[in-house]
């Protein structure tokens, strides 16, 4: 099956009333796992990575492992690049393949997020590629180094970047948080209702891990149409590694291998089917 773009899963997920699981991988063996979790559910999925882990994963190794994992799918994957900042690493993501990416204007004032959003859209667009753009701040950071504020999206901001940036994807902040929390989080509902009242794009929740099942199907209801999962990834693949070596099943590199893979398959299997996607890849219709 052909490597897909990420509007098409997440239009199907909008109208559809469930979430896209968008997966953050660093390795083959996490990639492996997704993926099966992905064709044992006849799921929809996206594979990503964030730039911010290229220094432990190079994007020129792992860009094209991903690509050609997805384009040997039996399901509709999509390579998707996150919280890019500069545009050298979106560029270099795109002439890899990635079928979107995202640029992360957060930090930046309100006008210059637009224009930067425009202006990686534009360029996306050359490769037939989507973009996603967020609004607000979501809290924490990808790789847990900076202990960043959470900044909750104005629903007016999100009418105004839709309409001038075009983008295919908004992400929100609405309490999330990168990382695992260290309190149980508290969504703003009322925000994220507005928003999605609002436009007409998909939205997208960053922060996922530590979310409640409960929270997670709110959400859903209320517009969010892909849900990012990444430490819980890295988690349950180190927990799963962890606890081979304990039970004595690790014997050479390949039971470790195993093991890794294990992690990120259950991760997702437990995900996927919360995000109420399982089923929902029809590959006929793709």
């Amino acid at each position: 099956m052909p490597l897909v773009n990420m509007s098409e899963l997440l239009e199907e997920a909008k109208n559809g009333g469930y979430a896209v699981g968008s997966f953050s991988v660093a390795n083959m063996e996490m990639v492996q796992g997704v993926l099966r979790a992905v064709e044992e559910t006849q799921s929809p999925a996206i594979i990503q990575i964030a730039e911010v882990r290229l220094n432990h994963s190079p994007l020129e190794l792992i860009g094209p492992l991903m690509v050609a994992a997805a384009e040997n799918s039996e399901m509709p994957v999509a390579v998707h690049f996150d919280h890019g900042k500069t545009e050298e690493k979106i560029r270099q993501a795109l002439d890899i393949g990635f079928s979107s990416v995202m640029f992360d204007g957060s930090h930046l004032p309100f006008e210059e997020n637009v224009k930067m959003s425009s202006k990686i859209r534009r360029i996306a667009e050359e490769y037939g590629a989507d973009t996603e753009c967020e609004i607000g701040c979501v809290g924490g950071s990808e790789d847990g180094s900076e202990d960043i504020a959470i900044n909750c999206s104005n629903p007016e901001e999100a009418v105004q970047i839709c309409k001038k940036a075009k983008i295919q994807a908004l992400a929100v902040a609405i309490g999330n948080a990168h990382g695992n929390y260290k309190k149980e989080p508290k969504l703003r509902f009322d925000i994220l209702e507005k928003i999605a009242n609002s436009v007409d794009v998909p939205l997208v929740l960053h922060g996922g891990t530590g979310i409640s099942e409960a929270d997670f199907k709110k959400c859903i209801s209320l517009g969010i149409s892909k849900i990012n999962i990444a430490t819980a990834t890295f988690d349950s693949v180190e927990r799963a590694v962890r606890t081979a070596y304990e039970s004595g099943k690790i014997k050479g590199y390949y039971d470790l291998q195993t093991a890794e893979t294990e992690g990120a398959y259950l991760n997702a299997l437990k995900h996927i089917e919360i995000f109420g996607c399982a089923g929902k890849a029809y590959p006929d219709e793709f």
